[in-house]
């Protein structure tokens, strides 16, 4: 049996990448894994820390591979491991080698980045609203994903139509 493709949504807080992952795999009929990170932080009765940042990263590892084996054709990831990398390195200095030794060998088809264009949603979970901040993020999403040197698109505008641009790059 062949492994489907993963297709990454990655990008900024408060970017549409839930609903968009969501949307494509409501679209083809296949699994989307949602950031595990949400549910951790939900459930946790103290700020994050640190430490914290390896226990998400192991979560989404397992909720990603686990969901792989329901999945066709397409897996879609909202978010990775870069989330972790990029939230660790900005508010914490450095990020676990493991977790670089991941993000290198994890494969995916195609990423989905998605644009700051849509209003920010306050969220208790969410740290930073500010413009400059959301672009400071964004560029780091982006420049992670040419590094990648994995296709990607930046997704903006709408619902429908980041939905109807994914569907083009993903099966072009």
């Amino acid at each position: 049996m062949k492994s489907p493709k993963r297709v990454l949504i990655l990008g900024p807080e408060s970017t549409g990448k839930s609903t968009l992952a969501s949307d494509l795999a409501a679209h083809f009929g296949e699994p989307w894994v949602p950031e595990f990170a949400r549910e951790y932080l939900e459930n946790l009765d103290r700020p994050y820390e640190y430490e914290d940042l390896s226990t998400m990263a192991l979560g989404q590892i397992e909720s990603e591979d686990s969901l792989a084996k329901q999945a066709r054709e397409f897996l879609f990831c909202d978010t990775d491991l870069r989330v972790i990398h990029i939230w660790s390195e900005h508010k914490y200095g450095k990020t676990e080698s493991w977790i670089l030794e991941e993000i290198a060998k994890r494969s995916y088809s195609r990423i989905l980045l998605t644009d700051i264009d849509l209003p920010w949603e306050e969220d208790p979970l969410r740290e930073h609203p500010e413009p400059k901040m959301r672009s400071y993020f964004l560029e780091k999403y982006k420049q992670l994903a040419m590094e990648s040197e994995i296709p990607f698109l930046l997704v903006s505008g709408g619902r429908s139509k980041r939905l109807e641009k994914a569907l083009e790059f993903i099966q072009g």
